[in-house]
């Protein structure tokens, strides 16, 4: 029980609590009465000085889909894409968007770049719903070149998500 306590304060440690820890012993003490008579705890934890850390690799994860932040976001990544766009019109309140939302992350996973993907949530962004007609949710616009290419409104399987994404990439 003492051995989580220790884990947990040590692992609730942010980021900064780690930086300020001196470098050169790289280690800290932890007082004696974290110890229990069945498992004795060592009296010094080490931890990675902050040249350490900092040379760890991290692998870039690139994002499937964006979200809108505004007209001119919508205007500059969607309509003034070179790639194709699913734009996926969204509520936070609508189960079956939030069902869909997933699949359609994955479908567009699958096509390796060959398409982005663009989530605008009807509640932040009614003109742009309105604009584009969107009338229930969750609604799928995809566009080319700034125009409509297709659309379909509902949930669909993933079967059918990856021959609308073929049909839109072929066009």
């Amino acid at each position: 029980m003492a051995h989580r306590l220790v884990l947990r304060r040590v692992w609730a440690l942010s980021v900064k609590d780690v930086r300020r820890l001196p470098s050169s012993p790289s280690t800290v003490t932890i007082p004696s009465s974290f110890s229990t008579s069945l498992h004795p705890v060592p009296s010094r934890v080490s931890f990675l000085a902050p040249s350490q850390t900092q040379s760890l690799r991290h692998t870039p994860c690139r994002a499937v889909s964006f979200n809108v932040q505004d007209n001119e976001d919508f205007t500059e990544r969607v309509i003034n894409s070179q790639l194709p766009v699913l734009v996926d019109f969204h509520a936070q309140w609508c189960g079956p968007c939030k069902i869909l939302g997933p699949r359609l992350e994955k479908a567009v996973a699958k096509q390796k770049g060959r398409v982005a993907m663009a989530k605008v949530d009807i509640d932040d962004h009614t003109d742009l719903a309105i604009e584009y007609g969107v009338s229930a949710v969750p609604t799928v616009i995809a566009m080319r070149g700034g125009d409509v290419v297709d659309r379909f409104v509902g949930i669909k399987d993933d079967d059918q998500l990856d021959s609308f994404l073929s049909k839109i990439i072929g066009k």
